[in-house]
């Protein structure tokens, strides 16, 4: 129990590391975490496959933003060689220019792996993060469901 209990503190700070280093745009450091073989799976877009095209995406991205990202984990499980963390993000990203930043927030589900050396990387991730305003369309589009479903007069 004590090396899954060591296990899944070195998954937690993991994550926290992964949020700092991504504020501080220290992509060497971001890099570090990921597996050559990740993928990533967004709700916008097809999978980014591989450490070298998360690169090219983050460091497209840090050419006019900032990121700062927090989360909560849910739950982590460890089984072997390979984890499981389930994380509700929350990601700001920031316009250089000035402009409004804009805010996602959603569950992410990371799956990682125990490399030789005893380092976990995470090698894949599937995020359901969706701006603020996509979440209200949600809350909205849900609630005219429910009041269908009750029928003229609410009842």
């Amino acid at each position: 129990m004590a090396r899954q209990d060591a296990d899944e503190t070195a998954i937690r700070a993991l994550m926290e590391t992964w949020h700092r280093a991504t504020e501080a745009r220290d992509v060497v450091r971001v890099l570090q975490l990921i597996g050559e073989d990740a993928v990533f799976l967004a709700p916008e877009g097809l999978p980014m496959r591989g450490r070298a095209a998360f690169a090219h995406g983050l460091h497209e991205v840090l050419k006019a933003h900032n990121i700062r990202s927090s989360g909560e984990i849910r739950d982590v499980k460890v089984s072997g060689d390979l984890a499981y963390c389930w994380t509700d993000l929350t990601v700001t990203v920031t316009p250089l220019d000035g402009t409004a930043a804009k805010v996602r927030r959603g569950p992410s589900l990371s799956i990682l792996r125990r490399e030789p050396d005893g380092q976990w990387v995470l090698i894949r991730d599937a995020n359901m993060l969706a701006s603020d305003s996509a979440e209200l369309a949600l809350k909205v589009d849900n609630l005219e469901r429910e009041l269908m479903a009750d029928g003229p007069g609410g009842d």
